[in-house]
């Protein structure tokens, strides 16, 4: 079963971009399954001796790496504007140099101007009870989907079916956007706006999931990642504060036709404590000079949005969560480097009411979850500098207790260890296998 899957554990941005493109080198196919360019994947490459960053919101990570044949499935909600200029960002610096390396699915759902326009001023009119949307048009995107309303990236080549799916979607459109106050929108010109780009889209775009099944046939290796988190997936996750998609591995089969069965490795993404954007419960939070240290030390500030994230110490009982309805096999430990320095380190292993009730998973239940108190285990800490450390046996002490006490809550081993942004900077404990 060559497909293996890369999944947030948490709230999303733990570090899925860098480990993604670590184990392209062992993958032939890297395949994005979900979400849009509401989530952004920071890489940190070596080019020319010096290091390199490169932020992604739609192109999947493994595109940095020369002959890997990178996959926008149907899944996954495509702005045309940013996806180009993705392209040419990554072109311009000398990557995707071959349009063969880049597919669109065509049956990918378009995100159109009017998505992004309801987005904002929907969540503008919740006043103070927002749920903290990017504003990218994602869930408007989404929800044509599910009313089968939808526009495919395959609708863009044709002004005339465009033009013909889009003028009854618009009027509705166009009637909430005056509603809220904001300018509407013009057929003619909408559709000559987007056919334009859909001329500039044509030659990455074919059936993506008649190329994901041959490739499975031809026992390639398929490499599938995720965006944001566990946590955010609209059907498991901590609702209404989710995502529009399914950030599961399950996502992985909705979203590209590939069976259950088909999938192999699951690793989950976890940073060694953890953050969340936006609105919704967060029992592990810190508001104290600890979680401004966080945020400081670990840059934490959202690479889409430039939001800053909150941030509090590793919460065990929600990746216990997502370890089991991800069948996660293994877990890769990201930024372990943001906690040297720190006297002692905790890991939430439940939470309590204070009124007898205990859980050793969060309740899926908002109004429940908001109200608890993390359970934690305290443990020593660690002075030294880690960057620069390539092998498990030179971690200080502490470090290694704290991940081997991280594996044994979980019952599932710590396959990698990120200690830096840099590609260089990590400790692979175990490869994908072909």
């Amino acid at each position: 079963m060559p497909a293996h899957v890369v999944v947030g554990a948490q709230w999303g941005d733990e570090g899925k971009g860098k480990v993604v493109d670590l184990y392209t080198e062992f993958a032939d196919v890297v395949v994005r399954y979900q979400g849009g360019n509401n989530a952004g994947h920071t890489l940190v490459v070596e080019r020319d001796g010096k290091p390199d960053k490169t932020v992604l919101h739609l192109i999947p990570s493994g595109i940095l790496h020369d002959g890997k044949r990178c996959v926008i499935a149907s899944g996954v909600v495509v702005d045309p504007a940013i996806c180009l200029g993705e392209i040419d960002a990554l072109q311009e610096r000398g990557y995707l140099q071959d349009p063969e390396q880049l597919i669109i699915a065509e049956d990918a759902s378009v995100i159109m101007p009017y998505h992004c326009a309801l987005d904002l001023a929907r969540e503008a009119a919740r006043g103070d009870q927002k749920i903290g949307t990017t504003g990218r048009g994602i869930g408007p995107c989404y929800e044509d989907r599910v009313a089968r309303r939808a526009i495919f990236v395959r609708d863009l080549f044709d002004r005339d079916v465009l033009r013909a799916k889009v003028a009854p979607i618009l009027a509705e459109k166009n009637m909430l956007l005056a509603h809220y106050g904001e300018e509407t929108y013009d057929l003619d010109e909408l559709t000559e706006q987007m056919c334009g780009y859909g001329e500039r889209l044509r030659p990455f775009v074919k059936d993506a999931r008649a190329f994901i099944r041959e490739e499975l046939q031809r026992d390639r290796q398929l490499l599938f990642e995720g965006a944001q988190g566990t946590l955010l997936d609209v059907g498991l996750g901590t609702y209404p504060f989710v995502t529009s998609s399914h950030t599961t591995a399950a996502g992985v089969c909705v979203n590209t036709g590939v069976a259950p069965n088909g999938l192999d490795q699951i690793v989950g993404i976890s940073k060694a404590y953890c953050t969340r954007v936006g609105g919704g419960p967060f029992p592990t939070e810190l508001d104290d000079e600890v979680g401004e240290r966080l945020r400081q030390v670990g840059n934490e500030f959202g690479s889409t949005t430039g939001r800053p994230r909150r941030c509090g110490w590793i919460d065990a009982a929600a990746l216990r969560y997502a370890v089991r309805i991800n069948g996660m096999t293994g877990l890769a430990v990201t930024k372990l480097d943001v906690l040297s320095g720190l006297e002692t380190v905790k890991i939430a292993v439940g939470y309590t009411d204070g009124q007898g009730n205990e859980w050793d998973e969060p309740p899926m239940n908002v109004d429940v979850l908001a109200g608890v108190e993390p359970v934690y285990e305290e443990m020593p800490g660690w002075s030294q500098d880690i960057t620069d450390v390539r092998q498990w046996e030179d971690l200080p002490t502490a470090a290694k207790r704290f991940l081997e006490r991280l594996a044994t809550i979980l019952e599932v081993p710590v396959v990698l260890v990120s200690v830096g942004p840099a590609r260089a900077e990590t400790i692979v404990m175990r490869q994908l296998h072909r």
